[in-house]
């Protein structure tokens, strides 16, 4: 729990200004509530000698409990500020983290998963802080509260010391249990979330099948394991609630009887036996941490989750400027594994600029992860890949990117103006300056302009106004490749939603218009690897050839990688 713990240190620093308010009011809350015992017993002690000082001791009274109330809704307002400011600090401090380590990070963790961590769970973590200074809060009352019994009457003192000894055990207790237990329920939560967006994902393919059903019992599988872990929060909670709860009148009773006896004898007056009952119920309100002490432990567990994700580095880059070059890609001794099994293995491989290079290969073979390394989406485990001569490690973020260009088979169509990003934004998204002339030539590259002028504004079409099918996304996707890669265009499956008569007019403009670009692209159909000029073939993580696809369409096991494909779709 050490990383865990270390990122709910780093909460406080991001709470805000409205941190300081709420230690402020806690503390100053709790001074006042251990000055009010004395200043009600010296009230009493007034009322009862019907003394001049009466009315000066009431006014004093007044003010402190005025003052406990203004610092508890002040309190109040200061928790919800800080628990949503250090909340919103770690969430996008997440966000950026997890979309910087890119594609790694989804393989390794599910989408639900992710989603609840960088939701539910830093909501938990940025409660941290608060839970922490209103427990620690509650300590000045319970150390002032023995040291006012100790000069009330030196007997009074020990029975509150061994009654929170007690108390603290069982904070202590419930702490840890309430850890392990919330770790397990959030845990769960983020296997039903993983189970939910998947079926929300395939809702029309279940609706086809006819598997509703089936589908939502698969989906409410976590749903016992959810329960017992709530249970188990539940009984964990009750229990120590039960055995703090006996403590508090447990102690007035003792300290009462103590107490009499004490003004029995002449040792002490109505006042001070009064104050220190009210002493020992204000020492013994240490038991009202359980709350507190529970948000804690469920911070706990929320952060070993949420840093998790913290194990995965983001994507760093260097400082080497892109010389000029006709945009040639090299692989040279490349490796890489996923979950520990090797998918691609010592892969020497030359891209020469300006030349279109087909990948195929069975499924999962590896040709995605070959693709998102020419991209720089992720990392070799050994090995470099180079373009003009320079490792893609070593190139500025800004000069990577423009430089490359990727569209995949399932684009997200995303601009910069958020709920207001337009057709034209989501092309735009990532050039350094929004060009119409570059956008519009890559939507026709992409055979994407004829449809964009169809829309009710065009091009200033809001992407929430413009529905569009399957092929219709992918050829925005591709605009955006084409916009951006003026080197390389990495294309992953990113026309396996076209027609044919589409995706051979975009084939065209590949290999017309586009030709000064290097081209690598994922495919899986005949047509697209026969207009490029070399095929890399894969099978099993190496290279088995790589030559034009008329020579290697001679060799039955090449056709038969197409006959699969075909199968298989």
């Amino acid at each position: 729990m050490q990383a865990a713990d270390r990122l709910v240190a780093k909460t406080f620093r991001s709470g805000g200004p409205w941190l300081g308010v709420l230690l402020t009011t806690a503390i100053g809350g709790a001074l006042l509530q251990l000055a009010l015992p004395y200043v009600m017993g010296r009230t009493v002690d007034s009322l009862v000698a019907g003394g001049g000082g009466l009315d000066g001791w009431l006014v004093v009274c007044t003010a402190v409990v005025a003052g406990v109330v203004a610092c508890e809704s002040l309190g109040i307002w200061a928790t919800g500020a800080t628990s949503a400011q250090a909340s919103a600090w770690l969430r996008r401090s997440l966000l950026k983290h997890v979309l910087g380590t890119g594609p790694a990070m989804t393989r390794r963790l599910p989408e639900g998963d992710l989603v609840t961590r960088l939701g539910m769970n830093t909501e938990e973590v940025g409660r941290a802080p608060e839970a922490f200074i209103t427990t620690a809060a509650l300590l000045l009352p319970t150390a002032g509260s023995l040291v006012a019994l100790a000069l009330i009457d030196v007997w009074l003192p020990f029975t509150l010391l061994a009654g929170l000894v007690l108390i603290t055990l069982v904070l202590r207790a419930f702490l840890r249990d309430t850890t392990t237990l919330s770790a397990g329920y959030q845990k769960t939560q983020g296997d039903l979330a993983s189970r939910l967006l998947d079926a929300l994902g395939g809702a029309r393919t279940i609706a086809a099948a006819g598997t509703t059903e089936a589908e939502a019992r698969r989906v409410l599988v976590p749903l016992p394991t959810l329960r017992e872990h709530g249970m188990g929060l539940w009984r964990a909670n009750a229990r120590a609630g039960v055995q703090a709860g006996l403590a508090i009148p447990l102690l007035e009773v003792t300290v009462l009887a103590v107490g009499g006896w004490r003004l029995a004898s002449g040792d002490l007056t109505v006042g001070e036996l009064y104050a220190a009952a009210r002493y020992v119920v204000l020492g013994a309100g240490f038991s009202a941490a359980l709350g507190h002490v529970g948000r804690l432990a469920r911070a706990r567990a929320a952060a070993g989750r949420v840093a998790e994700l913290l194990t995965d580095r983001p994507v760093e880059h260097g400082e080497h400027p892109l010389p000029a070059g006709p945009g040639t890609v090299e692989f040279r001794g490349v490796a890489l594994s996923l979950d520990g099994t090797p998918v691609l293995d010592d892969l020497d491989l030359v891209l020469p600029g300006g030349t279109a290079t087909a990948v195929v290969g069975r499924s999962g073979t590896g040709k995605s992860l070959l693709a998102a390394l020419a991209g720089r989406l992720m990392d070799p485990d050994r090995g470099t890949v180079l373009l003009d001569g320079v490792p893609l490690r070593e190139l500025p973020r800004d000069e990577l990117r423009r430089a490359i260009g990727l569209a995949f088979d399932r684009p997200t169509l995303v601009g910069s103006a958020l709920d207001e990003a337009t057709l034209e934004d989501a092309i735009a998204l990532g050039l350094p300056k929004r060009d119409h002339e570059v956008v519009q030539s890559a939507a026709a590259s992409a055979r994407a302009d004829t449809f964009i002028r169809q829309m009710p504004a065009g091009y200033a079409t809001r992407l929430q106004d413009a529905p569009m099918s399957g092929g219709e996304k992918q050829r925005i996707g591709l605009a955006r490749a084409f916009a951006q890669g003026r080197r390389l265009l990495v294309l992953d499956d990113a026309t396996s939603s076209l027609d044919t008569v589409t995706e051979y007019q975009v084939g065209e403009a590949l290999t017309g218009r586009l030709r000064g670009r290097t081209r690598l692209i994922v495919a899986h159909r005949v047509g697209t690897a026969a207009r490029a000029d070399r095929v890399v073939w894969l099978e099993d993580g190496r290279i088995r050839a790589y030559e034009r696809h008329s020579v290697l369409w001679a060799d039955p096991d090449y056709r038969a990688v197409f006959q699969d494909g075909l199968e298989a779709g």
